[in-house]
């Protein structure tokens, strides 16, 4: 999370949404950097009403207003099946070297406790407030990059030139048509929430 306070705006960090190359172009322009640990880095918006709003609420001005970025939530998915392909994973019970993304998909949308692997949120549920209802201001699409940039750009009053960062291993993510059609049933909230998200700057 990125703190910029007379653009007035908290940049949030989705898990898995690009927003490392964004901190690390920004985080020398941002008053408040919240980095490093990932639950510190990753406050979600409930997290940033709750305990960072109140400490900038003395300071006078607009009100904040609060950025995120989603991503397709198979692609999300996707991402995070590689991501815990990674070497360093391998004997830890989040490793899904020897675990098809097949099972990793049905894994994660099985109802009651599953396997670490597949301990997962949702991005919906990282842009709630307490009363678990949409509040981030701005939701941009991961696949619109280029317009979030330039909304912050023209925000923050700078150029950014997103580094890569964070890139995860290549991996086999193919699905059978009925897990598919089993996940895109169940991840319907979550569609909807992408479907939402901004495709252009404001």
């Amino acid at each position: 999370m990125l703190i910029f306070i007379e653009p007035r705006i908290v940049l949030l960090s989705v898990p898995k949404t690009g927003t490392t190359a964004l901190e690390m172009a920004l985080a020398p322009r941002a008053e408040i950097a919240f980095r490093a640990r990932p639950e510190i880095k990753h406050l979600n918006q409930r997290q940033y009403l709750k305990r960072i709003a109140p400490l900038l609420a003395p300071l006078k001005g607009a009100p904040f207003e609060s950025v995120a970025v989603v991503r397709e939530p198979l692609d999300w998915l996707r991402s995070w099946y590689r991501f815990r392909t990674r070497e360093e994973l391998i004997g830890h019970p989040n490793s899904t070297v020897k675990i098809s993304f097949e099972q990793f998909i049905r894994d994660y949308l099985a109802e009651g406790p599953r396997p670490d692997h597949a301990r997962l949120g949702r991005q919906s549920e990282f842009l709630a407030d307490a009363e678990g209802k949409p509040s981030v201001r701005h939701v941009f699409r991961y696949e619109a990059m280029p317009a979030l940039v330039r909304f912050l750009e023209r925000r923050l009053k700078t150029t950014i030139d997103l580094p890569r960062r964070n890139v995860s291993p290549e991996a086999v993510t193919d699905l059978t048509p009925e897990t598919e059609a089993m996940a895109r049933e169940a991840l319907a909230s979550e569609y909807e929430v992408w479907e939402a998200a901004r495709q252009e700057e404001p």
